[in-house]
C-alpha cells in the first residue's frame, strides 16, 4: 500500500462534521473526533482504498489516502468528493434557502449539511440486500464482519475500518454467519452486475433516475424502494424528489404547518422552490427537522 493526499476546496457551505455524524445505511454516525474515516471499493471495483478526511479552519477538506501501489489518486479524490457531495456547488443550495424560509431555517440549524452518500451504487446495493427486513444495527455488524473476513482492513487515525469485499471477492463467499442463505444468490447477482458495469455511478447518472431505477429492479431483491435508495444515495442525483416517502411528507407538513401531509402532487408543488437540489432539501429535512421541531421523533426512520 502507498500513502498519498489530496485537497478539495468546497464551493459554498460544507461541514465535514455534519457528514461524519449523519447516520444512514451502514453508517451509525455518532461521535466526532475531527476525522472522517472512509474505506471502500474504488470505482471500477477491482480493489479497496481508504482515506482519513479532515477539514481545516478555512473550510478546505484534506484527505490522506491508503491505496494499492500505482492507484490513481485522482479517482480516489473524485469518489470521496461524490460521497461527500463536494462535486457540486453548494452556493446554489444557499440560494434555495433564500427562496424558501423553511429550508433556510433548516440550513441554519444544520450549517453545511450536504447529503452523505454510499460509497458507490455497488455498496448501496449490497447494503440493500443485507438489510432488507432486518434490523439495521444488526446488519451493520454483519457487514463489518463480512468486510473483515473477505475485504480489506485499514488502520485510520488509530482505528480499524474494513472495506467491503470487491465483487470478485464477494462471488467467492458461499455462506456467512448472519446472512440468510437466500441472500447469498442475491449478493452474487449484485456482484455480477457490478463486474458487468451495470452499477457504474457514471453510467447510472447518464441514464437518468427513472431508467436507472427501472434497470436496478431487474436485480433479485431490489424493488422500487431500494432501487430509489441506490440511485439517489449511491449515485449522486441531486434533484430527485422522494414523493413515495411518507416520512418526508409528514415532516414537511409539520415544518410548513400544514393541516395534513401533502399528496404526491401537493408535495411536488411545495418543492418547486427547492429545484435544482430537491434531493438535498429532502435529506436536509430528514437530517435537521428534529433540531427545528425540537423533538427526537422527527429524526426517526430511514435517512
Amino acid at each position: 500500500m502507498e500513502r498519498g493526499s489530496f485537497t478539495i476546496t468546497p464551493d459554498g457551505p460544507f461541514s465535514l462534521a455534519e457528514a461524519a455524524t449523519f447516520g444512514f445505511g451502514q453508517r451509525a454516525g455518532g461521535d466526532w473526533d475531527g476525522v472522517m474515516r472512509l474505506a471502500f471499493c474504488l470505482d471500477g471495483y477491482t480493489g479497496q482504498v481508504a482515506a482519513e478526511v479532515r477539514q481545516d479552519a478555512t473550510g478546505a477538506v484534506h484527505g490522506t489516502v491508503d491505496a494499492p501501489a500505482g492507484a490513481d489518486l485522482g479517482r480516489v479524490r473524485a469518489q470521496v468528493a461524490r460521497v461527500l457531495s463536494l462535486d457540486h456547488d453548494g452556493r446554489e443550495f444557499s440560494r434555495v434557502g433564500e427562496r424558501d424560509p423553511v429550508i433556510g431555517r433548516l440550513q441554519a440549524a444544520a450549517p453545511g449539511l450536504r447529503p452523505p452518500l454510499f460509497y458507490s451504487p455497488y455498496e448501496a446495493a449490497v447494503w440493500c440486500v443485507l438489510s432488507a427486513r432486518r434490523p439495521a444495527r444488526q446488519m451493520m455488524q454483519v457487514r463489518d464482519r463480512l468486510s473483515r473476513a473477505h475485504g480489506r482492513v485499514f488502520e485510520l487515525a488509530g482505528e480499524e475500518l474494513a472495506a467491503l469485499p470487491t465483487p470478485e471477492q464477494l462471488l467467492a463467499v458461499d455462506s456467512f454467519p448472519g446472512i440468510p442463505a437466500d441472500r447469498i444468490p442475491r449478493l452474487h447477482g449484485v456482484a455480477r452486475a457490478a463486474l458487468e458495469g451495470r452499477l457504474d455511478a457514471g453510467r447510472l447518472l447518464g441514464l437518468g433516475p427513472g431508467q436507472s431505477m427501472a434497470e436496478l429492479q431487474e436485480l433479485d431483491g431490489i424493488g422500487p424502494f431500494y432501487s430509489s435508495l441506490i440511485v439517489v444515495r449511491g449515485t449522486g442525483f441531486t434533484d430527485v424528489l422522494p414523493v413515495g416517502e411518507p416520512r418526508v411528507r409528514d415532516l414537511a407538513a409539520r415544518l410548513y404547518e400544514l393541516d395534513a401531509p401533502p399528496s404526491e402532487a401537493g408535495f411536488r408543488e411545495l418543492a418547486q422552490p427547492w429545484k435544482p437540489l430537491r434531493t438535498w432539501a429532502a435529506v436536509l429535512i430528514r437530517g435537521a427537522a428534529a433540531r427545528v421541531l425540537g423533538d427526537a421523533g422527527a429524526s426517526a426512520g430511514v435517512r
